[in-house]
């Protein structure tokens, strides 16, 4: 039987890929959602969301994307490029042109003339740019600049910027008074109370199927708000492990000593945070040797190690996000690629629905039970497992992350 069979569910309630249709809508979610779909309606201005890591900014823009009419073209740039000329090639890209060799000025009328043509057609454009807090200050200039193009009646582009706090400082900046003069609605978007996790929890549990009052003990819900600390991404990540504990041992009904199983596995700490967001913290080969690490990953490009890293039992994240567990900057690895969960018998690799795929050789996989020397494919990258309990010496002297 199945984890899903096992509580009757339909499909997996707290897996980290977002999925609008699990989206909880708290008062800080809610508000977000009402700035953003201010800007249908008004052109001039921009409208800022901030949030911590994991707070459900994707999900959320990803929300409010699937609800637009056929009369909205929009672009969504995330990790924009730090060079002006290269960030409007990223949105002409998603406008559906190919801008390569052309120079600055040639890419800025190709964006004029493709804004007019499209308020001509009664079109309405928005701009969107996840991730801004990544943002040059010369880009940021260029985002100011595009939104002053206008017909004779109003402004035509629409900007969106999203990103984590370091955004408001950034725009705090004196050389971009300019920019933030032109900022109408700005909201933050911060952890989940107590009240609002417990709710988070039973609407993700309703949305995947569950049509039980007891899945989850009235005793669990405390301790996950206070090692989660509300941010929706470990409320996941800690459910997640919760209901494998539960799994395991035959029971039906996740309790409190179930999700404080899956706090041990997953190694946290109550309260220890960094920017709002409490995550397993990799630790890097060559250090003393201490028990308790299961998985070491070796990060390779074309035969080149790039990193070493271990891993105690617990849930890690691969992606092209950089607060993955195991980042990878490379235009082939998504955002959240894959996860590795590591566990009393072994460690498994799952794609959470990856553009590229994952490859074990030359077959790619769904999920798959790792074993010892394992090369996992991801794009040009490669991650060599390794299992430490055959290995017997926690990778200790190993070479660590070269850069």
């Amino acid at each position: 039987m199945s984890l899903l069979e096992h509580f009757n569910l339909s499909e997996q309630p707290f897996r980290l890929t977002p999925d609008p249709e699990f989206v909880y809508w708290s008062k800080q979610h809610a508000r977000a959602k009402a700035y953003l779909q201010s800007t249908i309606l008004l052109a001039d201005g921009f409208v800022v969301v901030s949030g911590e890591i994991g707070s459900g900014k994707t999900t959320l823009l990803q929300s409010f994307l699937g609800e637009f009419d056929d009369d909205i073209v929009y672009a969504l740039v995330s990790r924009a490029p730090l060079k002006p000329r290269q960030f409007l090639q990223a949105i002409l890209v998603e406008f559906g042109f190919e801008p390569f060799e052309k120079r600055k000025v040639e890419l800025i009328d190709m964006l004029n003339l493709f804004l007019i043509e499209q308020s001509s057609k009664g079109k309405k454009v928005i701009l969107i740019i996840d991730e801004a807090q990544n943002l040059s200050k010369k880009v940021l200039e260029e985002v100011r600049m595009l939104s002053s193009i206008e017909t004779h009646k109003e402004k035509i582009l629409r900007i969106i910027l999203a990103g984590q706090p370091e955004l408001k400082e950034t725009l705090e900046s004196p050389s971009l008074k300019q920019l933030v003069q032109r900022i109408r609605l700005r909201c933050h978007i911060g952890s989940l109370d107590e009240l609002e996790t417990r709710e988070y929890i039973e609407h993700r549990l309703k949305v995947a199927g569950n049509e039980r009052d007891d899945i989850i003990a009235g005793d669990a819900f405390e301790p996950v708000y206070r090692y989660s600390g509300g941010v929706p991404r470990l409320i996941n990540t800690l459910c997640d492990t919760a209901l494998l504990c539960a799994f395991a041992q035959g029971n039906r009904t996740v309790n409190a000593e179930d999700v404080m199983s899956a706090v041990n596995e997953l190694d946290w700490k109550e309260q220890k945070f960094a920017s709002g967001a409490l995550t397993q913290v990799p630790h890097p080969v060559g250090e003393a040797s201490e028990s308790g690490y299961l998985t070491r990953i070796e990060v390779r490009i074309r035969g080149k190690t790039l990193s070493v890293l271990r891993f105690k039992a617990g849930r890690i994240t691969v992606g092209r996000n950089p607060d993955n567990e195991i980042s990878i900057e490379s235009t082939f690895v998504s955002k959240i690629h894959a996860q590795l969960i590591t566990h009393d018998f072994g460690c498994t690799i799952e794609d959470l629905n990856s553009t590229n795929g994952v490859f074990i050789g030359m077959k790619r996989v769904q999920q798959h039970l790792l074993e010892d020397g394992d090369v996992i494919s991801l794009g040009y990258h490669d991650l060599v497992y390794t299992d430490l309990r055959r290995s017997g010496n926690g990778g200790a002297g190993e070479v660590t992350d070269p850069g």
